[in-house]
């Protein structure tokens, strides 16, 4: 029987990133980092290198012919992952300019072998890898061709004991035949997508010997703590593996006429979408159902695109109920709405505030709003985006409740835009309707899954303590969808 080595993953220091890749970077890897300009190679090519430098594994950074390491520098040192104390006794800065343009391949390769037998590096960056193959003596060099360079470049490093990273501007119909895709043990590919206005970052792991990744496109920012990624299919939390609640507890909503109608309330773990025009109150119930949690011990977060959290506890109703769950940790306001936002930069904020409060309850309000928000290249997703952060949210446990907005029609009987009902487990509509010269407000339980629940149509107002339903039911009125409502003539 052979036994097993185990290959040492390194930690990238990029948040969301490790995941994405099944663990980290193996350990003495020779990797690519390809893309075209200003896609963030060397942001995340130095966020890993300062992440795992020490001076007992120290680090390598070679440029050749871009920017000298002192500019290069100037620009990363604003970055919160730069430690200045690093620089010199656990990353050494090499500038190979001179030598590519006066000794192409052959000479670049005798210097990046004698600086790494000198100094021994656990990690090598080459940025800009590329560069030297661009270099005048690239095609003109007899001593040595391109994939001569790569495999003895490949060999000594990873001989060496050395985890490698090169950076290379790259398009993607080049990498066919190419002797630098065929040797790398792992190649990251970094896009940037323009849509009208809209520019949004996107890593895909295109290959990684020895390991699963997660498939697809992930959405990718730069901040002032570099780079970050945002995989398209969560990480499992240990919570995920614990017993959901049971399907026959149910949550209140913070309404007893509307639990009735629901058949006691919302199944806890469902998610539960609140659809209906504006002014009919969506914001209201949902504000209710966490201010239920609040008087029960049930910890709650709510994500809010249309309105700062200041503004938000102005305008509703239960603003100073919720200001005080806010201040006694009971609540908490997620203000999402950056220029171009994805799905998975929400789910990730999300996860991280149900994980780090402990929340029960989650609200979405809105939908609509989060769908204004996206970048476009996001919205053309929307369904199959909002079925991921569903699931993953509740898979912690949480019971969510969304909002949608819905636009009035008396033709037909629209449960939500772009048909997302079907990914909720209980939908409740809102509507409006004339009756006797005035404009009233009905409402009425649509599903929910797997239970008995009214099918009523009944009459609620908005008023100070939040929505009030009516105990009579309408059964005397026909036509009340249809916009011709008119009382049914006795039999």
């Amino acid at each position: 029987m052979t036994n097993r080595v185990l290959i040492h993953r390194l930690p990238t220091g990029v948040p969301g990133l490790d995941d994405v890749l099944g663990g980290g970077i193996p350990e003495y890897s020779f990797n690519l980092l390809a893309g075209g300009p200003g896609c963030g190679k060397t942001t995340l090519a130095h966020q890993i290198v300062f992440t795992n430098a020490t001076p007992e594994r120290p680090a390598l950074y070679i440029s050749v012919l871009g920017e000298p390491p002192l500019k290069m520098l100037r620009y990363q040192q604003q970055y919160s992952f730069f430690d200045t104390a690093k620089i010199g006794p656990s990353i050494r800065f090499v500038h190979l300019g001179q030598e590519a343009l006066d000794g192409g391949l052959s000479k670049v390769l005798n210097c990046i072998i004698r600086e790494v037998d000198s100094t021994n590096p656990s990690l090598v960056v080459v940025d800009s890898f590329r560069a030297v193959m661009r270099s005048k003596h690239a095609e003109l060099d007899g001593e040595i061709d391109l994939q001569s360079f790569v495999q003895r470049l490949a060999l000594h490093l990873t001989s060496s004991e050395a985890t490698t990273f090169l950076l290379g501007e790259y398009l993607e119909n080049e990498s066919d035949n190419n002797a630098v895709f065929t040797v790398a043990d792992g190649i990251l590919w970094f896009y940037q997508a323009v849509e009208r206005n809209s520019m949004v970052r996107k890593l895909q792991v295109v290959k990684m010997r020895g390991q699963g990744q997660l498939p697809g496109l992930h959405t990718a920012r730069i901040t002032q703590d570099g780079f970050q990624v945002f995989p398209r299919l969560a990480k499992p939390d240990q919570r995920s593996f614990e017993a959901c609640p049971p399907k026959q507890s149910r949550l209140s909503t913070g309404v007893p006429a509307l639990d009735e109608m629901m058949g006691g309330g919302i199944p806890a773990g469902y998610t539960t979408l609140i659809a209906g025009p504006s002014g009919s109150g969506k914001t209201v119930l949902s504000n209710q159902f966490l201010l239920e949690g609040g008087r029960v011990g049930e910890r709650g977060i709510i994500a809010i695109f249309e309105k700062r959290p200041n503004e938000y506890l102005e305008v509703t109703p239960h603003g100073e109920e919720f200001a005080r769950l806010v201040s006694d940790g009971k609540l908490e306001v997620l203000y999402l709405r950056p220029l171009d936002l994805s799905i998975d930069e929400t789910l990730v904020a999300l996860r991280d505030a149900v994980i780090r409060t402990g929340a029960k309850r989650a609200v979405i309000d809105s939908l609509s709003g989060l769908e204004l928000a996206l970048a476009p290249t996001f919205r053309e997703d929307f369904r199959e985006s909002l079925y991921r952060m569903l699931g993953s949210l509740t898979a912690l446990g949480v019971t969510v409740m969304a909002t949608v907005e819905l636009t009035d029609s008396f033709t037909d009987f629209p449960l939500s835009p772009q048909a997302v009902s079907f990914l909720t487990d209980a939908v409740i509509v809102q509507r409006y309707v004339e009756l006797s010269g005035q404009l009233k407000r009905l409402i009425s339980v649509v599903k929910v899954r797997a239970s008995q629940h009214s099918k009523e149509l009944r009459e609620y107002e908005i008023t100070a303590g939040g929505l009030r339903i009516s105990p009579d039911s309408l059964e005397q009125y026909d036509g009340l969808l249809t916009g011709h409502a008119h009382k049914r003539e006795p039999s």
